[in-house]
């Protein structure tokens, strides 16, 4: 775990010890003097030096005090008030001192006694759980009796528990004693409709929020997690919902984190407050996002492209309002089946540890099944002719600065389009009978007949490849020769399961010239034609994201990326080969095969929307005309790695 560490990382860590004048010790020598000094500590100590550090606000009032140097309050201009809007907030010093004061007066009770459950399943509940659901792992095919599938060149493991639920793993040595763990499930917001918007996203906060499983309390589950070590989030996508553990392989570590993982499908508690807790913030999530410039700018953006679609952005109050406890309970748990769910692991663990936690826990869960045909209402992108192709946003600020989007269509990661379209069908017609891949060329790579351009990956490659070069020309023409800018980037969001996905571009300027940096990246984007991309171009390309995979795959993390979707039904072209020929296929990828991918970016002027996002003292008197009334607020189009919502802290 020690070697782990990266450089930069052990840099940081000498630069402030010596800055604060510690003594330096490696990762080793500190542990040891933590384990040496750890037993030592006592209660009483601690709280000494706790009652020393917040003396400052402890002996507040009294006259031994220490005097204050100041008091800090940040409040805000404006506060909402429901059937009112935003109104001025005032508040004086004196109703501060007061508000301190009387706080400090107020009895202290002490935190009532938890009890910390060592395990959230006895043996002998789990021994029951094993003589009534039987688990077991069963044939990944119905054609071949093969109950795992293992992969020596990645080390990946396949299997399928007799509950439906399909598993992969990963043994790796890349992070000592520790694991990391995925439950995937498929839908996510898409499957909102028109009557539950928001139920999504507000249902999965929920049960982040409330923290109960079983008989246990929140309080009992967040001890469970501290003291076995565990991480866990909870988040939902467009297309999924998504549920992480990381683990230490340490005492029993890693059967916690299994335990925790089959509570929550097993026995999740949805609790009123918690509901209530997890609507507010989205209310007031929505109401920050108009003194945001970038966030004011994206949305508009993202609403004009996608026709106003809400799953695409926050839920607005009259989404929320709609909501109940049991909508947002049915729209999440209804999603949660075994034939809808995929599970990955990946750590420091033997085959023996991981498959006794898989079978133990994951093969115990309850069968449940998942119509695949469940209605997804239709995605469009905004059609041609409309006034909402370019939009601009004004917001009144003391600092001038601008910003704007510049979006577009693009196909998903498999070449499937809005349109319903499979774009291997176009390349494979428009693929001369004779043109064939160099045979020298594959000869030379390890004797893999590899044609990329029937590989599953290839419009994943190859866009990947097309952003970096997009990135490279927009940096240097807009920021760089043009001076336009101060920062400009292209960024793809590829969806495996739902078959659309974008393009965007952020640009970050000035008032006077931002209207010009727009136009400037219209014309890279659009110039790829009469500007040929160059070999060196597209070998810088290559080296910058092998060397990102290469850097990368040392994570556990990454892996779990890697391995999500091997075996999900909804995502047929994902396999096994799509981790093995990731490398040669950016090595094999020609200029010509990145046009291919280009021809199906959509740049041109019905297809492509932008809006342009100006901050200042008078923008908001001066340019009052120029703004639509859009109706929704919106977020901040980022890359396919995270989520395009921009959501609260779970």
């Amino acid at each position: 775990m020690i070697d782990s560490v990266p450089s930069v990382d052990n840099l940081d860590f000498i630069m402030e010890s010596d800055a604060l004048d510690h003594t330096v010790m490696d990762q080793l020598q500190g542990y040891e003097s933590l384990l040496a000094v750890a037993e030592t500590v006592t209660l009483t100590e601690v709280n000494t030096v706790g009652a020393e550090v917040l003396e400052f606000i402890s002996d507040f009032g009294k006259p031994t005090a220490p005097l204050p140097a100041a008091i800090v309050a940040c409040v805000p201009k404006k506060v909402h008030i429901d059937g009112v809007g935003d109104a001025d907030f005032a508040i004086n010093p004196q109703e501060i001192t007061d508000a301190i004061a009387a706080g400090l007066e107020e009895p202290i009770h002490p935190e009532p006694e938890l009890e910390v459950p060592k395990q959230l399943i006895s043996p002998s509940q789990l021994e029951e759980l094993k003589l009534q659901r039987k688990p077991s792992f069963v044939s990944l095919s119905k054609d071949e009796h093969i109950l795992k599938v293992f992969d020596k060149e990645t080390g990946i493991t396949q299997c399928r528990l007799s509950n439906g639920i399909p598993v992969n793993y990963k043994i790796t040595k890349n992070e000592a004693r520790v694991g990391v763990m995925r439950l995937i499930v498929g839908g996510g917001r898409a499957t909102e409709t028109f009557e539950s918007k928001g139920a999504v996203v507000v249902g999965v906060r929920t049960l982040s929020e409330g923290g109960c499983v079983g008989n246990f309390s929140r309080e009992q589950v967040e001890l469970f997690c501290v003291n076995n070590l565990i991480n866990c989030s909870l988040e939902s996508t467009e297309e999924f919902i998504c549920m992480e553990f990381r683990f230490t392989l340490r005492d029993n570590g890693m059967r916690a984190a299994f335990q925790l993982l089959h509570m929550v499908l097993e026995h999740s508690v949805w609790l009123e407050d918690a509901f209530d807790r997890a609507k507010q913030l989205y209310l007031s999530y929505y109401r920050s996002i108009p003194k945001s410039l970038e966030r004011s700018t994206a949305h508009k953006l993202m609403l004009a492209m996608l026709n106003g679609d809400e799953r695409f952005v926050e839920p607005t109050p009259e989404s929320l309002q709609k909501l109940t406890p049991q909508i947002v309970k049915d729209a999440v748990m209804g999603q949660f089946a075994s034939n809808n769910m995929e599970v990955s692991i990946v750590g420091d663990f033997t085959e023996d540890e991981i498959e006794a936690c898989i079978l133990d826990y994951l093969g115990t869960v309850r069968a449940t099944s998942f119509n695949s045909e469940q209605y997804i209402a239709p995605i469009t992108f905004r059609p041609f002719p409309s006034d909402m192709h370019f939009q601009q946003v004004h917001l009144k600020d003391t600092d001038e600065r601008a910003c704007a989007y510049i979006a577009g269509p693009a196909p998903n990661r498999w070449g499937f389009t809005v349109e319903g379209k499979d774009l291997f069908h176009a390349i494979k017609s428009s693929t001369p009978d004779d043109e064939q891949p160099n045979a020298d060329k594959l000869v030379s790579l390890e004797k893999k007949d590899v044609n990329i351009r029937s590989h599953p990956l290839f419009f994943g490659i190859t866009l990947g490849l097309l952003a970096e070069i997009i990135n490279s020309r927009l940096f240097t023409t807009v920021r760089d020769s043009l001076g336009l800018t101060y920062d400009v980037s292209f960024e793809l969001s590829l969806f495996d399961r739902l078959e659309l996905g974008w393009y965007v571009i952020s640009v970050t300027s000035t008032p006077s010239k931002v209207h010009r940096a727009v136009d400037a990246c219209k014309s890279v984007l659009r110039g790829l034609h009469n500007n040929k991309i160059a070999q060196r171009e597209l070998e810088r390309a290559k080296r910058t994201l092998l060397m990102r995979h290469e850097a990368e795959s040392k994570s556990n993390a990454y892996w779990l990326g890697l391995l999500a979707h091997l075996q999900a039904p909804s995502i047929a072209k994902k396999g096994i080969s799509c981790i093995k020929d990731l490398t040669l296929l950016y090595d094999i990828a020609t200029v010509e095969d990145i046009y291919l991918a280009y021809e199906h970016l959509k740049v041109d002027d019905s297809s492509l929307f932008a809006c342009v996002g100006v901050a200042g003292a008078q923008a908001s008197e001066d340019n009052s005309d120029d703004e639509p009334d859009v109706g929704h607020q919106g977020i901040t189009p980022i890359g396919r790695g995270l989520s395009t919502m921009t959501r609260p802290t779970t």
